[in-house]
């Protein structure tokens, strides 16, 4: 199936030209079509059509019009749902709730082409319209919204989204296997609410009878009642996210309805992995947005390569734990040159890759040989607290293939902008991959993730201790140094996380200070759902030990700590004046070089005693603008000149 343009179809007229009396499946997605493997829509589509099915693309509909989602007609199997490749809710705001002012997942960059809850709006739009026709939603929404969930923007618990939805079956995680079952069974006649066997799915039902070896976790009504009981589910949740040794999960709702989660789909082969990512896309959005200026989510990925899914980081506000898993799936060489031999032939390339990597970067092989046969551990990480004795760890994949494609005819460069584990790096004796990352694939700045320097609230994080970052800041440097380069690391740093108080933003802030980075960009901590993270902020307590832990959530607290991150802009300083005093840090505000701000009046008063009269003008000029930028708002000049000089006079 494929057009003139090698796009699949997306009008019925689209559709009437490929000779096609009525599609099998149709795709519904929140975002703009982009033929390219970064994006959901484009590995399912095409992953459908290699076996065999024909499949339309509805993009965007307009959810306020109820004919928008029966452009395509009545799909022979099914629809297929997905909001796209963000939650909506984190897609349309940020962390303040306020409005994101575009979205790049859009024609144009415009915002407000999707609804909020999207995978939600549209599959009651389509109930409305086709009463029978099943419904299976996927991708990133439904996945981590699979079950009852706390949901950030409403401050409110929700249901699984497979109830809100009106939906039949949910595809979770990555998606590629089960969705072939599901298609396949409906193919062969058997009803979607009859599908209770598939891995990687969730379905509802009223008869649990046949069913063995399950968790049954607290009732829907239950969590709403004590916050403590979803704390225990999600724990036991997080440690059912692993093919091998996952159980069956069940959550009771009122009217004898039960929410079941099956096992996660097995890990993807090698070869799976280069068959998903050699499907014949186009690599591009659909040419009908061109008139539109394009889609800029593709300038992102455009000259990208992914080489490996899934990780065993255990970043605790991280969601990839419950949606790629934490085995390593990887890309063959032969499969990643292959598409690096085709991103060289784009007109546009310029001679540079801009990634070669994946959740993680320097992730090309599971953690342990025990993860191949009996799955990951469920009741300890990989890399905290401690590394784990049974660690395997090395970079000479990883470093073969950065070799292989930096040497291909008419590439100049090839960078590494996905993330890099810094504390698994440093585990890593050969120091062979961490010379030449710096020496060949950096473009000026290496941006890591320590997110904090206070352990009490690394620890909250998942992440390790700040020695380890410290170590890995000092060999950057020697290395820098021995190579003859003076590039530079951009720390990625949060505030407010759980276990956060003023105290321990105020000691980040005095780090900041000691190395002499202010960032021009803080993450506030972003509650979004099915991360550990999330749980805190929600309950109060950490799954893992279910002890207390500190949650901020008043907004001025919260912007006192983005602040102190950024002490040194003048706009923040009431704010940073104020988180000093609150915890008992006045010794931070004065003239000493460890001081973080200067007293206000004080050092205006300083600058008026020692200032010559003929320099008054000048200094009252100064000393008004410094008092302005500090409040961070204008005040009438003649009054404030005034009544400076009224000062002088007294004291003279």
């Amino acid at each position: 199936m494929s057009l003139a343009n090698g796009f699949l179809p997306i009008t019925l007229e689209d559709v009437r030209e490929l000779g096609i009396s009525q599609l099998d499946f149709i795709y519904v997605t929140g975002d703009a079509y982009v033929d390219h493997p970064s994006f959901g829509h484009a590995i399912i589509t095409r992953l459908l059509q290699s076996h065999g099915y024909t499949v339309g693309i509805i993009s965007q509909p307009d959810w306020k019009n109820d004919d928008s989602i029966t452009i395509l007609g009545t799909p022979r199997l099914g629809f297929l749902v997905s909001s796209g490749n963000m939650d909506s809710m984190v897609n349309h705001y940020y962390v303040s709730k306020k409005h994101r002012e575009t979205d790049a997942y859009t024609p144009g960059g415009k915002p407000y082409k999707r609804p909020d809850h999207a995978t939600v709006v549209y599959s009651n739009l389509i109930r409305k319209k086709y009463k029978t026709t099943p419904i299976i939603i996927g991708g990133i929404e439904a996945s981590l919204r699979r079950m009852a969930h706390y949901d950030y923007w409403s401050d409110s618990f929700k249901r699984s989204i497979l109830l809100d939805s009106q939906a039949d079956i949910i595809s979770y995680g990555m998606g590629e296997k089960s969705i072939i079952e599901i298609a396949d069974a409906l193919n062969s006649g058997i009803a979607i609410k009859d599908m209770s066997f598939i891995a990687g799915t969730v379905y509802k039902t009223k008869d649990i009878s046949g069913l063995y070896d399950y968790e049954l976790l607290p009732s829907y009504d239950e969590m709403v009642s004590d916050k403590v009981l979803y704390a225990k589910s999600f724990k036991i949740q997080h440690d059912n996210t692993d093919a091998f040794n996952g159980k069956t999960l069940i959550e009771p709702y009122p009217n004898g309805i039960y929410v079941v989660q099956n096992i996660p789909q097995p890990p993807l082969t090698i070869q799976e992995m280069d068959d998903v990512y050699g499907l014949p896309y186009q690599r591009t959005y659909h040419p009908s947005y061109e008139t539109l200026g394009g889609v800029p989510a593709i300038s992102e990925i455009k000259f990208s390569l992914i080489s490996n899914r899934g990780c065993f980081g255990g970043c605790n506000f991280c969601a990839l734990t419950f949606h790629q898993g934490r085995t390593i799936q990887v890309r063959s060489h032969e499969s990643i040159i292959e598409e690096a031999k085709l991103i060289t032939q784009d007109k546009d390339f310029k001679g540079y890759i801009h990634d070669v990597g994946g959740p993680t970067a320097n992730f090309r092989k599971p953690s342990c040989q025990k993860q191949l046969h009996s799955g990951v551990c469920k009741h300890r990480q990989c890399l905290c607290p401690k590394p784990c004795p049974n660690l395997e760890v090395s970079h000479l994949d990883y470093l073969s293939l950065l070799r292989k494609i930096r040497s291909l005819p008419n590439v100049k460069k090839v960078f590494v902008r996905s993330g890099i584990r810094f504390d698994y790096l440093l585990l890593d004796k050969d120091d062979t991959f961490f010379r030449e990352l710096v020496e060949h694939h950096i473009s000026g700045q290496l941006k890591v993730a320590p997110e904090h320097i206070c352990n009490t609230v690394l620890s909250k994080m998942g992440k390790p201790e700040n020695s380890v970052y410290e170590a890995f800041t000092e060999k950057y440097r020697r290395l820098n140094k021995k190579i003859g380069k003076n590039q530079f690391l951009v720390p990625y740093l949060m505030s407010s996380h759980p276990g956060s108080t003023i105290k321990e933003a105020v000691a980040l802030a005095e780090y900041l200070r000691d190395i002499g980075y202010m960032p021009e960009q803080v993450q506030d901590f972003y509650p979004t759902p099915s991360t550990m993270s999330t749980v805190m902020y929600y309950t109060g307590i950490d799954p893992v030990t279910m002890k207390r832990v500190y949650v901020c959530k008043n907004p001025h607290e919260k912007a006192m700590q983005r602040a102190l991150i950024q002490y040194r802009n003048p706009k923040n300083y009431d704010l940073v004046r104020e988180a000093l005093k609150l915890a008992g840090r006045e010794d931070l505000i004065g003239f000493d070089k460890k001081c973080l701000i200067k007293p206000r009046k004080l050092a205006g008063e300083i600058c008026r005693q020692v200032s010559p009269p003929k320099k008054r003008k000048e200094t009252d000029k100064f000393y008004h603008k410094c008092n302005n930028m500090s409040k961070g708002k204008e005040t009438d000049k003649h009054t404030k000149k005034k009544t400076i000089r009224n000062t002088h006079k007294k004291k003279a």
